[in-house]
This record gives structure tokens, C-alpha cells and sequence, in this order.
């Protein structure tokens, strides 16, 4: 129960509604108790030679108080259940908010169906304790202490005798729930690698369908289903131990009343309606022993999921707003400064960059290049704080990037990168994603300074035509150039484009980075790039290799230097004069 204590801020924000459904499982129960005294007392008054009028007016008042109880039955889920889907509500938002806080390294380390499973399953089972488990909890607790009373208000000695198999029933249900508590841990892991392996198909249904395993797919996808199927049989088997147990012991009990009971009557001890009274209060008992034992299967299965929502929830936002933060700063102009920066994945992992040293000055054009894995994209990361470095501190206009709000840094850094990817919505709102306001005239200048423009016109519906999942209708090239318009369109004063026109032809490429030009001239522009021709007229260049800046200049400077660059240089000429003699 540790991991559904955590819900208490949320009891407590409705404290006043969950109060008054209290009140109405109260008011409701004083209702339905009272009924078996009104059926005592009719049949002792048939005995007495009632008259016709007394009958009625007993058959009148069980009626009534009846309609009292379902009444306030009504009332109830008009408050308590109401409130467990507004907690829901409550506790899906935190969720949602509380993922979109999470730094990138999370993500790395979690899959996308782990997520899913966690914001649908999860959440709902959590609901299912808020509302139909504390809501009869309540009620079956209250129900269970009024008909105690008044049985034993009947005959004591009986009572007891009744309520002799109660406590078999309380360690059965105990030992069911702690399998159904691990037992549904498993399926609700189960169901996050279902749900995984799900996602990633439709996400690679390209390569799937390229590399025809169609079926190889189908066949995996059937063994984990068969898996979660069988993993969720398990749990019914053992879920069905807990009605049997309870209709055993509650028959039991009834069998003792009628024995014990019986005898009394026959012995003068007990009259014929407070037997009657006697055996429709156990009938009432059965409901709350079924209740109870079905309430313990729903917070056995809610203490399962909580305390998987609670390791995400216990997940540190890493990157955030802190006491350092210097809320008077209102603007970035562009000069970047590495001092000593250092970064690596994780304490164990070993150093992407390595004492990386350099100064960018605004409205000027850094371009870097090496070989894969050289920590490239690594680098440019760490500019609007995808990732904090380990060690050393970055600087955009002598400010350390952790002092600058969040706020302000990242809508003034248009990052394109590697991966481009575009929701499924319209052109127009793709490239707008990061304004808070969309300006078409401005969109369409951007979309032509990334060569976009005539592409989207050829689409019948220009603008409003919608993009298939991550952008699946349109080419490789296309998705590059949409997801520069959507970087540029946040007008920026830092652009980094990260090996951006990889899918883009040369004479594009051209077209695009002639365009930039005017569109940057006063802003500060990092391109990561493996061509040569990309980044040959770039204000400075650095290569990156072995963890650290191992040659930086100009184009001129270091094709002088016979270094890593000049044989990078030297090689795609031979590929060009290759291609050309072809």
C-alpha cells in the first residue's frame, strides 16, 4: 500500500465531495439495514393477526426505505465515482507533464511501448482503486459494522457463531492477493513489450515490407501474444479461487444460522421474524465478503501499477530551472564559448567529448566535421541543453547555458537534426510547430529559403495537405527541408544544422545554404556536415576526432595542414571525378 499512499494529494484536492459521498454511503446503508427489521417485525405481527392495514403499511415502508437507500446508492457514484475519473484526469496530466520534463537520456533508455503501457493500463487500474475499490471499501466497511450491531442486537451467541469463518476467509484472501499482486506485475511488463513491439512495426513498416517479414513479424507478434495471453490466464485462475472461497465461506455461516437458529425457534428463543431478520443480514453480509475479496484483487493490481508509475514519477527532470537561474536576461544575440567542456552518456560510460575548448562569435558560420561517432551531434547538443556537460561550462553571450532561462534559450536555437521527424498534421502546422502564432507570409519565406516551396504546391492541398505518420509521404529529402522551414520559421538567433541535407542533392544543397546566407547574415550558424562542399566557406571549421577538436581554421587553412580534413577533402574529390567520369 506505500505505492498508493502517494495518491493522497489527490484524495485530498476533493476531500470535500469524497467527504459527502461518505455521508451518502452512510445514509444509504441506514436504508438498507433497516429493511430486514421491518420484514421482523411484519412477520411477527402475521403471527399476532395482523390486520390488512398494518400489512401494508409495513409493505409501504420497506418500499420506502428501499427507495431511500438507492437513492443515496445514486448519490454516491455521483460523487465518489466522479472523482476517481477526475484524479484520473489529474493523473494523466501529471504524467504527460511530468514525461515531457524528463531529459533526452530517459528516453534513450526507455521505449516508446513502455510509455504507452505505463499512460493506459496503468493509469486505468490506478483509477479502478480511486473509484470502485475506496468507494466500496467504505461501503462494505460501513455495511459490515451496521448489520454486525444488529445482530448481535438479536442474539449475540448466534452472531458469533455465525461469524466463526470469517477469519479463514481474511488469511485466503491475503495469500490469493499477494499472487494476483505479482501475477499482474508480469502481464502489466508483458503488455509494455506487446505494446513496444507493436510501435516499432508500424513505425518500420517500410523496412519490414522492404525485407518482405511480413511474416517472420506476425509469427513474433503471436508468440507474445500467446505469452500475455497465457501470463493473463494465470492470473483468472487465480482470480477465480476468491468467488468460490467467499461463496463457501459465507454459505458455511449460513448453514450454522439456520441449524443454530432453528433450534432456537423451536426452543422459544427466537421468534420466527428475527430468524428471517437473522438470515437476510447474512444475505447482506455475502456482498460485502465478496466486495472485500474483490477489492483486494483491484488494489493488488493497483499497488502493482503505481509503483511503476512512481519509478517514472521518482525519474529527476536533470535539466531544469533552478536558484541559478538569471531571469534577467531577455535576449540571446549568439557568441557561444566552450570552456574546458567535457561530456559523457552516464558516469560509466566513457567521454564523448574530451576538454573541448572554442569561441563562436555571433552572426558568424561554424561548421564541423570527422568521422561517425566522433561526437558531433554530441556537441551541438549541448548548446540549448538537450544534455548538461560532465564537466566545464558552456557560455552563449558570456552567460553559463544553465543560468539562461529554458524558455529563452531554446526558442532561440533552431536545431535541425539528424533524424528528421514530422507529426501527422498539416505542411502548415509542422512548420509552424515552435511559433506561438502562425505567420503565413512568413512561413511561405521560409519554406522557399529551404527550397520547400515547390514542393508543397504540387501537392493538391498546398499548406493544409496532412502528413502521413513521421512524415511517411514524403521523401527523405523532403522531410529535411520541411524540418528546416519548421527550424527557421522560430526566426533564431543560433541555427545548427545537424548533417542536415544528407538526403538532399548537390545543386540543392547549393540552393539552400546561398539562401541561408542572407537569412543569417547577423545570426550564428553551426552545420555539421560530412561534405566538404557544405562547409568549405564556413567562418571557421573544427574536426572533431578522438573525443576532441583535433584541427580547426578555415577551408584554406586546413587543406594547408595535410591533416584529417585534407584527406577527408581529397578523398570526395576522387569520388567527384569518379562520378564525373562515369
Amino acid at each position: 500500500m506505500k505505492n498508493l499512499y502517494t495518491l493522497k494529494k489527490y484524495f485530498i484536492r476533493y476531500k470535500s465531495k469524497l467527504i459527502l459521498g461518505f455521508i451518502f454511503i452512510l445514509l444509504s446503508n441506514i436504508g438498507t439495514v433497516y429493511v430486514p427489521m421491518l420484514m421482523k417485525d411484519s412477520i411477527d405481527a402475521l403471527q399476532s393477526n395482523a390486520t390488512n392495514s398494518l400489512l401494508l403499511q409495513y409493505g409501504l415502508m420497506i418500499v420506502g426505505a428501499s427507495l431511500f437507500a438507492g437513492i443515496f446508492r445514486f448519490m454516491i457514484r455521483q460523487t465518489i465515482i466522479v472523482v476517481s475519473r477526475e484524479i484520473e484526469f489529474d493523473l494523466r496530466g501529471d504524467f504527460w507533464k511530468h514525461i515531457q520534463l524528463l531529459p533526452m537520456r530517459y528516453f534513450q533508455n526507455t521505449s516508446t511501448g513502455n510509455i504507452m503501457a505505463h499512460a493506459t493500463n496503468d493509469i486505468n487500474a490506478v483509477r479502478m482503486f480511486i473509484g470502485p475499490a475506496v468507494m466500496y471499501s467504505i461501503d462494505t466497511s460501513v455495511r459490515l459494522i451496521m448489520v454486525l450491531i444488529l445482530m448481535l442486537s438479536l442474539n449475540s451467541s448466534l452472531t458469533i457463531y455465525a461469524l466463526l469463518p470469517l477469519p479463514l476467509l481474511s488469511i485466503l484472501v491475503y495469500k490469493v492477493g499477494k499472487l494476483i499482486h505479482s501475477k499482474f506485475t508480469v502481464i502489466q511488463e508483458k503488455f509494455a513489450q506487446l505494446t513496444t513491439l507493436a510501435q516499432e512495426n508500424f513505425s518500420g513498416i517500410r523496412v519490414i515490407k522492404s525485407y518482405v517479414r511480413e511474416e517472420s513479424e506476425m509469427k513474433r507478434y503471436a508468440e507474445h501474444s500467446q505469452d500475455y495471453l497465457q501470463k493473463n490466464m494465470n492470473l483468472v485462475k487465480t482470480q477465480a479461487m476468491i468467488m468460490p472461497i467467499l461463496f463457501l465461506i459465507t454459505g458455511l455461516s449460513i448453514i450454522i444460522v439456520i441449524w443454530l437458529g432453528g433450534t432456537k425457534v423451536i426452543n422459544g428463543e427466537l421468534t420466527l421474524g428475527e430468524i428471517t431478520a437473522f438470515i437476510v443480514y447474512l444475505g447482506i453480509l455475502i456482498w460485502p465478503m465478496i466486495a472485500f475479496g474483490w477489492v483486494i484483487n483491484i488494489i493488488q493490481q493497483a499497488e502493482a501499477s503505481m509503483k511503476r508509475l512512481n519509478k517514472i514519477f521518482s525519474e529527476p527532470y536533470e535539466i531544469k530551472e533552478t536558484e541559478r537561474t538569471d531571469y534577467s536576461v531577455k535576449d540571446v544575440k549568439g557568441n557561444i564559448e566552450f570552456r574546458n567542456v567535457s561530456f559523457r552518456y552516464n558516469e560509466h560510460s566513457p567521454y564523448i567529448l574530451n576538454n573541448i575548448n572554442l569561441k563562436v562569435r555571433a552572426g558568424s558560420t561554424l561548421a564541423i566535421i570527422g568521422y561517425t561517432g566522433s561526437g558531433k551531434t554530441s556537441f551541438v547538443n549541448l548548446i540549448p541543453r538537450l544534455y548538461d556537460c560532465s564537466d566545464g561550462e558552456i557560455l552563449v553571450d558570456d552567460v553559463n547555458v544553465k543560468e539562461i532561462p529554458l524558455n529563452l534559450l531554446r526558442p532561440n536555437i533552431g536545431l535541425v537534426q539528424q533524424e528528421s521527424f514530422l507529426f501527422s498534421d498539416t505542411i502548415l502546422n509542422n512548420i509552424s510547430y515552435g511559433r506561438r502564432e502562425i505567420n503565413r507570409s512568413f512561413v511561405d519565406e521560409v519554406a522557399e529559403i529551404a527550397q520547400f516551396d515547390k514542393d508543397v504546391q504540387e501537392f493538391p492541398m498546398k499548406y493544409e495537405t496532412i502528413i502521413g505518420e513521421r512524415g511517411v509521404t514524403f521523401s527523405g529529402g523532403q522531410k529535411q527541408r520541411a524540418c528546416l522551414a519548421r527550424a527557421l520559421a522560430i526566426d533564431p538567433k543560433i541555427l545548427i544544422l545537424d548533417d542536415s541535407f544528407s538526403a538532399v542533392d548537390t545543386s540543392t544543397e547549393e540552393a539552400i545554404l546561398k539562401n541561408l546566407k542572407n537569412f543569417m547574415r547577423e545570426r550564428t550558424s553551426i552545420i555539421i556536415s560530412h561534405r566538404i562542399s557544405t562547409v568549405k566557406d564556413a567562418d571557421k571549421i573544427i574536426v572533431l576526432s578522438d573525443s576532441r577538436i583535433a584541427e580547426e581554421g578555415t577551408h584554406e587553412q586546413l587543406v594547408a595542414k595535410s591533416g584529417i580534413y585534407a584527406d577527408l577533402h581529397h578523398k570526395q574529390l576522387l569520388e567527384q571525378e569518379l562520378e564525373e567520369i562515369k
